[in-house]
């Protein structure tokens, strides 16, 4: 494998731990690699139980200054002054992510402009008062007051770290917890790259917030099973979610889990195809379709059909993979060697049980994009919606795409599934498409859009997409404990 700096690029970065207001290395180490090249990038300390206990004992420690947990208007100003942090070094953070997540700039930037939207509503939020003071009969005083849980453990997932990290830890210092982060051996340089910009702000006490890097799942266990850690947000796959959800359990602990989703269009027979089919598109190729939402159903009304499918396999079989350095590319690569099999093996297994290719995609095997871990967009026709393919989070540039004839018949095909992230609905009628979407079971419902995400608004899922909240006011409630404490007086 051959290094970037082999190239007349900068020195690989070497990622730390950043625990206690410090950086600190492991004895194993591991490497950075650029997905869309297959060179390395960077080095990172792995670490694991050793690292996260030493970042669990920090934020404990950090959580008994009740500077921090008490006063509101010192976590909004620090959640602001982090925000402002971020802002100077956005374009690191964009170039970080191109190099070690394969994301092109558009999508990087997109992410990155997250960030600052989340930490500063978060830091709104630490200054409303979300408890309540009355008298329910004369002589008896009730108050409803909210304080911090404690010790918040978050487990970052690698495909949108820079965000994903943000979007956990901006409620939980607002709400007044201090945090342990445990972030992917995929996000080691963004790890790195976050840790200094935490550094940077001196509003944040030390220890208040602790990261560590590893590349197995001792430390992140660790945060399940420690009593010191009072909660745990977890964005990532369903079985990992169930798993933390049962280990949580035997203390009670809370958790927030956003997890996997098979996200649908349903699309009606008046649905704009002129802005249609771009959205289906990039519902499948951006982030190379490694996203919760990909809108990997496609459900199209009959008389519709044959233009939907026409339309979207000639803008697929278009679609140009390509690196983050080359303007002309319209989508990455998938985060690793592993990922191309077993999408290639899962659509494979799709066409064996009766699946037909529209446009069979696959791995790029033409040179120089055969060093990178590229793979072109697919898309499936089915009539057996319990097939594998229409069921599983593919997690890749991979579509199905269903015939439907009525209403019922569509909203139907959307809910057979385990997941319930998110869905879309296509239809110029005024009247349908609320009442669609009412009836889906979904967290999160487009219409004639796709994941129109906004940081103001809560987002979650439905059955087995998670439980829990981020974002809006309720991204709050993973955090917090509401204490009742209550005062007779004469009158």
């Amino acid at each position: 494998m051959q290094k970037d700096s082999e190239q007349g690029a900068a020195a690989p970065i070497e990622a730390r731990h950043w625990i206690d207001g410090e950086w600190l290395g492991s004895a194993r180490m591991g490497d950075s690699v650029d997905p869309a090249t297959g060179r390395i990038i960077g080095r990172y300390h792995d670490g694991g139980a050793e690292e996260a206990e030493l970042a669990i004992a920090a934020a404990a420690r950090a959580f008994e200054d009740d500077s921090w947990t008490a006063d509101p208007q010192r976590r909004a100003v620090a959640l602001m002054r982090l925000a402002d942090a971020y802002e100077v070094r956005r374009e690191e953070v964009v170039a970080t992510l191109c190099r070690e997540n394969g994301k092109l700039r558009h999508e990087a930037g997109f992410e990155a402009g997250l960030i600052l939207r989340g930490l500063r509503f978060a830091a709104g939020l630490a200054l409303q008062n979300f408890g309540r003071v009355m008298d329910p009969r004369p002589g008896f005083q009730g108050m409803s007051i909210v304080q911090p849980i404690g010790v918040a453990g978050l487990i970052i997932p690698w495909n949108s770290p820079a965000y994903l990290s943000i979007r956990a830890l901006a409620p939980a210092l607002a709400a007044g917890c201090t945090a342990a982060i445990k972030m992917p051996m995929q996000a080691a340089q963004t790890a790195a790259l976050m840790s200094e910009i935490l550094a940077s702000v001196p509003d944040l006490p030390r220890g208040a917030v602790n990261l560590f890097i590893e590349s197995g799942a001792a430390g992140a266990k660790r945060l399940v099973d420690s009593p010191l850690v009072k909660t745990v947000s977890f964005t990532g796959s369903t079985g990992t979610g169930r798993a933390i959800a049962l280990a949580a359990a035997a203390q009670l602990k809370r958790v927030g889990l956003e997890l996997g989703g098979k996200t649908p269009h349903l699309v009606f027979d008046d649905a704009d195809l002129d802005a249609l089919l771009p959205v289906l598109e990039k519902s499948s190729t951006v982030f190379a379709g490694q996203f919760c939402m990909c809108g990997s159903r496609i459900l199209v009304q009959r008389g519709i059909a044959e233009r939907v499918r026409e339309g979207l396999a000639a803008r697929l079989r278009a679609v140009r993979p390509g690196p983050a350095a080359d303007p002309a590319s319209d989508m990455g690569p998938l985060i690793d060697r592993a990922s191309l099999g077993r999408i290639d093996a899962m659509v494979e297994a799709a066409l064996a049980a009766g699946a037909k290719a529209i446009v069979r995609g696959g791995i790029v095997t033409e040179a120089p994009l055969a060093e990178g871990n590229f793979y072109r967009p697919a898309l499936l026709e089915i009539d057996d919606p319990a097939l594998v393919i229409a069921q599983q989070e593919v997690f890749g540039p991979v579509q199905t795409l269903q015939v439907f004839d009525t209403e019922a018949e569509a909203i139907a095909l959307a809910n057979h599934s385990e997941y319930g992230l998110s869905a879309c609905v296509w239809s110029r009628d005024v009247d349908r498409p609320v009442r669609v979407s009412r009836r889906l079971e979904a967290g999160f419902v487009s219409i004639n859009g796709w994941a129109n995400i906004a940081v103001e608004f809560e987002e979650g899922g439905y059955k087995s997409s998670g439980l829990g909240r981020l974002g809006g006011v309720a991204s709050l409630e993973d955090f917090i404990e509401r204490k009742q404490i209550t005062q007779t007086y004469a009158v």
